[in-house]
């Protein structure tokens, strides 16, 4: 697994990284603009709303959503990756910090229209993923959504069929999303759809 050195390190060639594997249709990131494009225009069907960004990164999604004038709070672990974001949104609020501490005090008292996350739980447990996402959704608002945009799959044969299909290149230090296992942990406490984008990507939608 990455640590946050390792993200400093990664961070000039993030993206170069991503839209390589995006472009050749390859695990990871196979869907990857799909799947940040279907983000954007779920959160931009509410104008100048408030959106929370947990693990933003270089601010790839983010920035886009700043321009048409959203109001962004962010969270990322890596101090090299907010350098890199922070001048694309000079007034976002973007906090250096570790989500397996779970959140910020200065965030838990905040309501988001939108909390949105790509390509960053992953680095949780199945465990972690649930608690974490039940720590999100008090910050919704009325009829605010989380999207979670990730390396996902809608069952646990799909999941495995794509592991040995990538044996070789396989992160078996992270930890993706299956569908039907993440529905049944969260079925009391919230209403959780998926979208599949790719053979290993996909968009979830989680509302109260």
């Amino acid at each position: 697994m990455l640590t946050k050195q390792g993200f400093d390190l990664w961070a000039d060639d993030y993206d170069q990284t991503v839209m390589l594997s995006e472009k050749t249709n390859t695990y990871p990131f196979a869907g990857y603009r799909k799947i940040l494009n279907t983000i954007f225009n779920e959160v931009m069907k509410k104008e100048n709303s408030y959106v929370l960004d947990i693990g933003f990164g270089t601010g790839f999604l983010a920035s886009k959503l700043y321009e048409h004038e959203h109001q962004i709070d962010g969270l990322d672990f890596s101090s090299k990756m907010i350098a890199i974001a922070q001048p694309k949104m000079p007034k976002a609020n973007l906090m250096e910090w570790d989500i397996l501490h779970g959140l910020p005090e200065g965030i838990l008292s905040k309501k988001y229209n939108s909390i949105i996350s790509t390509y960053t739980l992953h680095h949780l447990t199945d465990e972690e993923k649930v608690t974490f996402i039940r720590c999100l959704l008090p910050l919704l608002t009325d009829n605010g959504k989380l999207f979670i945009g990730d390396i996902a799959f809608e069952t646990c044969e799909q999941h495995e069929k794509c592991r040995e299909e990538n044996n070789g290149h396989w992160d078996h230090d992270e930890f993706y999303f299956v569908y039907e296992e993440l529905k049944s942990s969260l079925e009391t406490v919230c209403h959780c759809e998926f979208h599949p984008m790719s053979h290993c990507g996909g968009v979830f939608v989680l509302s109260k």
